[in-house]
């Protein structure tokens, strides 16, 4: 589904992703680990369009779309999603009306016609109701005043709704309790099919005994430089990121 290939990636004359290969198969759930500053985030940023970062060479295909050729909002409607480590507060923007247009825009995209406001109401409610979601946030302005947990079910809420390809979560799981971690965890798991993959960035094993992924790959100085099954998470786990980190400071 998703292939990488040689992704040299530059922000504000600083290298980041050096050559950088990967692929995502169709309906398999891969796991990135590595230690901070190895790019891990940086890769969820430029498989989503985010501004600033300069690619100086390779490909991002998505069924054999060059990603790199196409807008953000082309992306989205391709079926890239990502959720972000710290979602944004934005005031004055109804989370609803956000759910709604942003459910109508790919609808559109696809040459499909918008929801009614029935249709899409009981989609919502019934996406807020797995994921423990209280209405009364539904009513307010997106993410605002919302704890960590909160705005992490958010997007895994606007995940259900708009029903991606292939979804990115970078670090999903930073700032969760253990309740939040299982629900968001769960809504994660809901989705997992053929037709749709993922991407889980994180730190720690403990996301990946909920979500278990697939495959596991070690990120270092902007590389995958070790990939496996769900034990290489085990092993890092007990192991650390020590001759990461030494590999990238020699």
């Amino acid at each position: 589904m998703l292939e990488i290939k040689n992704l040299v990636v530059q922000i504000e004359d600083n290298r980041i992703l050096n050559g950088l290969n990967l692929t995502v198969n169709d309906g398999e759930v891969a796991a990135i680990m590595g230690p901070n500053g190895s790019g891990k985030s940086t890769l969820s940023y430029v498989i989503a369009g985010k501004e600033d970062y300069e690619v100086l060479d390779g490909e991002i295909l998505l069924d054999g779309q060059n990603l790199l050729e196409m807008a953000p909002d082309e992306r989205a409607a391709a079926g890239v999603f990502l959720a972000f480590q710290y979602p944004l507060e934005i005031p004055g923007v109804g989370t609803m009306t956000f759910l709604k247009a942003c459910l109508n825009a790919q609808r559109k995209a696809r040459g499909e016609g918008e929801l009614s406001t029935p249709d899409f109401i009981r989609a919502v409610n019934a996406a807020a109701d797995k994921l423990e979601i209280n209405k009364e946030m539904l009513k307010r302005a997106l993410n605002v005043g919302f704890s960590g947990g909160e705005k992490k079910r958010m997007e895994i809420l606007q995940m259900a709704l708009l029903q991606p390809k292939f979804c990115v979560l970078d670090e999903t799981d930073s700032g969760l309790d253990i309740d939040a971690l299982r629900i968001v965890s769960e809504g994660v798991n809901a989705l997992r099919a053929q037709g749709r993959s993922f991407l889980v960035i994180t730190h720690y094993q403990r996301l990946l005994n909920h979500i278990v992924p697939d495959t596991v790959h070690v990120m270092s100085k902007g590389q995958i430089v070790k990939s496996g099954g769900k034990e290489l998470a085990l092993e890092l786990e007990a192991s650390g990121y020590a001759e990461y980190r030494a590999s990238e400071a020699a």
